[in-house]
């Protein structure tokens, strides 16, 4: 598998790889998802809109360049935005791979950083090098207005060109929540909203502050996801209580959503409206109480991402669909191909697998790992 390195939402050659209950697995052009859902399914999609979180500035007790990544906040509320969690690196921007990027300079609890038309101050150090807890200094007016015109989008250097806002802003995007764009939901636009209509498909959404994706450090890179704040709409647990009372299933477009809804969950298994925070990682040992299939994007073994989609599938399942994903050219991170994954087991004996659409698939007749047959047409 190799990176994408085009800012495309929706390019036309997006590839989509299937895996059934049944450990089967299958591919098939990415603009066909909405084939292989069922009339009765729920759909739910995370709405945050993606935050400028990079800013560049200086580091005023140095005098040295930095960039800060904004990288956590405890709350979704507008008037709440003085305090985050932040990544400091050293001088330098996104054409650097960030597991190469220098050090900031050495960082102190009180130190000032100077962002743009922003002011900012260390508050805390949270053990490591790297990661502190700020304060923007202003009314949360200014704060946003600062933010908009020196902050942009975090970059990573397998994309050359830089990033606009617009570029990470899914079609459904409205609440600024997001550090790095829910990117599962770049597939949706209103055709594909208008499509699950048609097809008899509910859908919903629900906003997740979706954190960063990597530091640069193996030792912090273990500790993601940080914690992240979560808001979850009345009508949306509505729509998900009345799915489960009718066998119906629940799709998550994104790792983040089920974070929020499993979270939600956690206590006596139902999903309730109002607000939260997930913690913790959603991981093989996670059993699963409410989400029944996933889209997701294509995630590399050892990410936060890839954990979290071992608790849908097994180890042997994922391994097979890597080695075809590799052979087969998918390509990784935000604006990369795309994985169909419904949760192991105990599904196929309440619901029909992944049933492929005449003409649909891009690939031979072929069974996988597990047994469940996905049948291609000729």
């Amino acid at each position: 598998m190799i990176p994408a390195t085009r800012a495309v939402q929706r390019p036309e050659e997006g590839k989509l790889l299937l895996i059934s209950s049944g450990g089967g697995i299958a591919h098939a052009r990415r603009a066909d998802w909405l084939l292989y859902l069922q009339p009765g399914d729920l759909v739910i999609a995370n709405d945050g809109a993606t935050l400028p979180a990079s800013l560049a500035g200086v580091h005023l007790r140095t005098g040295r360049a930095i960039e800060v990544r904004l990288a956590a906040r405890r709350s979704l509320d507008a008037a709440d935005v003085s305090n985050f969690t932040a990544i400091v690196f050293g001088e330098g921007d996104f054409h650097t791979p960030t597991e190469h990027r220098p050090a900031p300079p050495p960082l102190e609890a009180g130190d000032r950083l100077a962002l743009g038309p922003l002011r900012a101050t260390i508050t805390r150090l949270l053990d490591h090098p790297r990661l502190v807890s700020l304060a923007l200094a202003g009314a949360p007016d200014a704060i946003w207005a600062g933010l908009a015109r020196h902050g942009r989008p975090i970059q990573y250097a397998h994309l050359s060109d830089t990033l606009a806002l617009w570029d990470v802003w899914t079609a459904i995007a409205g609440r600024a929540a997001s550090f790095e764009p829910p990117s599962a939901g770049f597939v949706l636009d209103w055709r594909a909203l208008a499509s699950m209509r048609e097809r008899r498909v509910a859908f919903g959404t629900l906003t997740l502050a979706a954190g960063i994706s990597s530091t640069g450090d193996p030792a912090l890179d273990a500790r993601l996801p940080f914690d992240e704040p979560y808001d979850i709409p009345l009508s949306t647990a509505d729509a998900i209580s009345r799915a489960r009372a009718a066998g119906r299933r629940i799709v998550a477009v994104g790792t983040t959503v089920v974070r929020a809804l499993e979270h939600a969950a956690a206590g006596d298994g139902v999903v309730r409206a109002g607000t939260g925070i997930a913690t913790g990682r959603v991981t093989p040992a996670t059993r699963l109480q409410v989400v029944h299939a996933i889209l997701s994007g294509v995630h590399e073994p050892g990410t936060s991402h890839y954990e979290l989609l071992r608790a849908f599938a097994d180890d042997k399942t994922l391994e097979a669909a890597n080695e075809e994903m590799s052979a087969r050219g998918y390509r990784t991170h935000e604006f990369g191909d795309s994985v169909l994954i419904e949760r192991r087991g105990d599904l196929a004996s309440r619901r029909p697998p992944l049933t492929p659409p005449p003409g649909s698939f891009l690939s031979a007749d072929r069974t996988m790992a597990g047994g469940d047959r996905l049948p291609f047409p000729g």
